[in-house]
């Protein structure tokens, strides 16, 4: 599976479980809510300093973000 793809399912999972909106998430991130849009589609190619400011929004260890298990198991 596409790294980008393991990222944004699992930072739109773990969203969706804090119950924050991508505008939310978009916002402790210092980012565009169409930014969040187009990780948690995959469509990001997300640097290192990307992968720990999401972290830090949602609340998980950067490694969270890149479980292609858990990914596979919840989509």
């Amino acid at each position: 599976m596409d790294i980008r793809k393991v990222f944004g399912a699992n930072a739109r999972r773990f969203r969706l479980a804090l119950g924050l909106s991508q505008e939310a998430v978009a916002e402790r991130m210092g980012v565009d809510r169409a930014f969040v849009s187009s990780m948690e589609r995959g469509l990001q190619n997300a640097t290192l300093l990307t992968l720990w400011e999401t972290a830090q929004a949602l609340e998980v260890r950067p490694v969270d973000l890149l479980d292609e298990k858990a990914s596979k198991a919840r989509s």
